[in-house]
């Protein structure tokens, strides 16, 4: 079952909800949410039930904003000092941690990989640009990562559509007809369950592959 835990940091409190691989787990995947959400998101609920059972156990990580009920992310430098204060906590588990999060969480992911000693990226709907403003390009963060990383994104993102994406050192999924939540249309040649199914069968398979 499910258990949450409040880790404090210089940012304030944080709160991990750990899911527990199944068996033996060989990786521990850390998961934050985006400036928009928590970790209510549909991917981040589908890869917490889904990982536990191929050896991997998720730990879905509530910023400390989110936690004391602020409805506004703080900047992008006070997000990593949350990300930071809580991977002591995650180390303690024995296991090499995989960095993770969508959209805002993406990026911080990719931002402080290297200095925290992740073993790889999962980075979802990362917001390679604002809606409309391709010149601003975060492309550099994702590039920065220098670990192992997968991007899974919608095919109709307005933070950047898979196709915007530039060439790199990561593997990049796309989730057909998908928006920034992975959310597609009824009309769309895929149902709902079956665009989450493509986001967790692509993390499980990915997750699988890396060097435990």
């Amino acid at each position: 079952m499910p258990r949450s835990e409040i880790v404090g940091t210089d940012a304030g409190d944080a709160r991990i909800t750990w899911h527990p691989a199944e068996k033996k787990a060989r990786l521990l995947l850390a998961l934050s949410h985006g400036a928009g959400g928590g970790i209510e998101a549909r991917d981040l609920r589908a890869i917490a039930a889904a990982l536990p059972a191929h050896g991997v156990s998720v730990a879905l990580v509530e910023q400390p904003w989110r936690v004391a009920g602020k409805k506004l992310a703080p900047a992008p430098k006070t997000l990593d000092v949350g990300w930071r204060g809580i991977w002591p906590a995650l180390e303690k588990k024995g296991l090499p941690v995989i960095s993770g999060g969508r959209s805002a969480g993406a990026r911080v992911a990719c931002r402080t990989a290297t200095e925290l000693g992740a073993a790889a990226v999962l980075a979802l709907s990362f917001p390679l640009h604002p809606p409309g403003k391709p010149e601003k390009s975060r492309a550099d963060e994702l590039l920065g990562a220098g670990v192992p990383t997968l991007v899974v994104q919608g095919g109709n993102d307005p933070f950047g559509k898979p196709a915007e994406f530039p060439g790199g050192r990561y593997e990049l999924v796309e989730v057909p007809y998908g928006d920034h939540g992975f959310a597609v249309p009824k009309k769309a040649e895929l149902t709902q369950d079956e665009a989450v199914a493509i986001v967790t069968d692509a993390v499980t398979r990915w997750a699988g592959m890396l060097d435990a």
